[in-house]
């Protein structure tokens, strides 16, 4: 354990817990992404009726209790099952963790819309009589609510904060989780992002009404960035979390280590509720590269943030066109086109989909890119097959929100 605040110390991601509309484990969903396999399936949500949605189908009862299950949240059995999966996957021997060393850091987009949603339905039903509102609403509610599940259901009375930075979120959580090692208010973290989107009617009508709703007789093929027949977003739900370590922990355990976050960065554009800024954006991009100590051309992957919808596809392209134009062994991809967008596991998901590049020199595809917009062009994309390439050591992985808030990690193969 170190003492004070050192920014030098080394800090590694250690074990994966995560859960998406294609795989419940790091192994099942890596092996979807390079087979092309989407997990977006027909939908039906209340008022709206049949959507399209990336639906995840985990073992809830695999760390809960079904009475948990009936008193906490959806989003939080995401972040239960994930952090636990997390724990096992690092080698951990939680009896002998020190629970007040461990802090949890969790993104989200939006919480409580769901609960809100469902007892003002329930209360309909009784003629608006309040008296059955659940007592329950205000602890599924609050904000800190899925990471604060995560500590009740692990027993972790060290620091829990959920962190509201929209699109955004899932690499806020793991940048977060580094600066707490580096400042030793923990030793272990549990990091990432999650999302429970799909089981609020409103961000579909939402969608919906700003004509950024994805829409496909294909369910599979309903998910489009950078292509010209892209209509929209499609929602999904999920959680990509990390047990995020000091070097020198990590080694001193004997752990294996998936990737040392090398670098990152946040800003925000500060022009618009929901249309994005390329300048910003490649102003972010620049600045993890410079933390990270690496040149552009360093970059081996980047996982791009890129969302289906027209405008934010152009702006984004429009960065990584002047940060990555010239690097023709830079490699971009999207994992939205197989999940749709997990709002606040977005990020945490797409990264963690692209790590085990390091070990086998693949990079999956974009997929549903049967025509590429031309104001999206960039010869680096890989389009609908996956592309190999020997010695991956770095993935810039993009992450952007509305009311234009900006995030990129950048994760490196480890090297003693």
């Amino acid at each position: 354990m170190t003492n004070g605040n050192d920014y030098s110390q080394r800090i590694v991601i250690t074990g994966i817990g995560l859960t998406a509309p294609n795989g419940n484990n790091l192994a099942e969903f890596r092996g979807n992404l390079l087979a092309g396999h989407s997990g977006v399936q027909p939908y039906n949500i209340r008022y709206m009726g049949d959507v399209l949605a990336g639906i995840c189908d985990f073992d809830t009862l695999k760390y809960q209790k079904r009475k948990d299950l009936r008193r906490g949240t959806r989003v939080g059995s995401i972040s239960v099952y994930c952090a636990n999966e997390a724990i096992q996957d690092a080698g951990i021997d939680w009896e002998k963790t020190q629970k007040d060393r461990v802090g949890v850091y969790l993104g989200i987009t939006e919480h409580g819309n769901v609960e809100t949603e469902n007892e003002v339905y329930e209360i309909s039903q009784f003629d608006y009589d309040t008296s059955v509102w659940t007592h329950h609403h205000n602890p599924r509610t609050v904000a800190n609510n899925p990471a604060g599940e995560v500590t009740i259901n692990m027993g972790i009375t060290g620091p829990h904060l959920t962190l509201g930075a929209a699109c955004a979120a899932g690499n806020a959580g793991l940048i977060h989780a580094a600066q707490m090692l580096r400042l030793s208010e923990v030793d272990l973290a549990i990091a990432g992002g999650v999302s429970e989107s799909i089981h609020t009617f409103g961000i579909f009508a939402s969608f919906h009404s700003q004509g950024a709703l994805a829409t496909h007789e294909d369910p599979a093929k309903a998910s489009r960035p950078f292509d010209t027949a892209r209509n929209g977003i499609v929602v999904a739900e999920g959680g990509g979390i990390c047990t995020v370590e000091r070097l020198s922990d990590a080694l001193e355990r004997g752990a294996k280590i998936y990737g040392e976050i090398l670098g990152y960065a946040m800003n925000s554009d500060a022009t618009d509720f929901v249309l994005p800024d390329a300048n910003r954006q490649e102003q972010c991009i620049r600045l993890a590269l410079k933390r990270a100590n690496l040149n552009a051309e360093d970059i081996d992957i980047v996982s791009s943030h890129a969302t289906a919808t027209e405008q934010g596809d152009i702006e984004e392209t429009k960065a990584l066109r002047n940060v990555f134009g010239q690097c023709s062994d830079t490699y971009i991809n999207n994992t939205k086109s197989f999940i749709g967008h997990a709002m606040g596991a977005a990020g945490a998901l797409e990264l963690l989909g692209n790590i085990p590049s390091f070990e086998d020199d693949a990079i999956h595809a974009t997929i549903n890119l049967d025509d590429l917009d031309p104001r999206c062009a960039m010869d680096q994309i890989v389009a609908n097959h996956p592309k190999s390439k020997t010695g991956i050591q770095t993935i810039l992985n993009n992450s952007f929100g509305m009311l234009g808030i900006n995030s990129v990690v950048i994760i490196k193969k480890y090297d003693e």
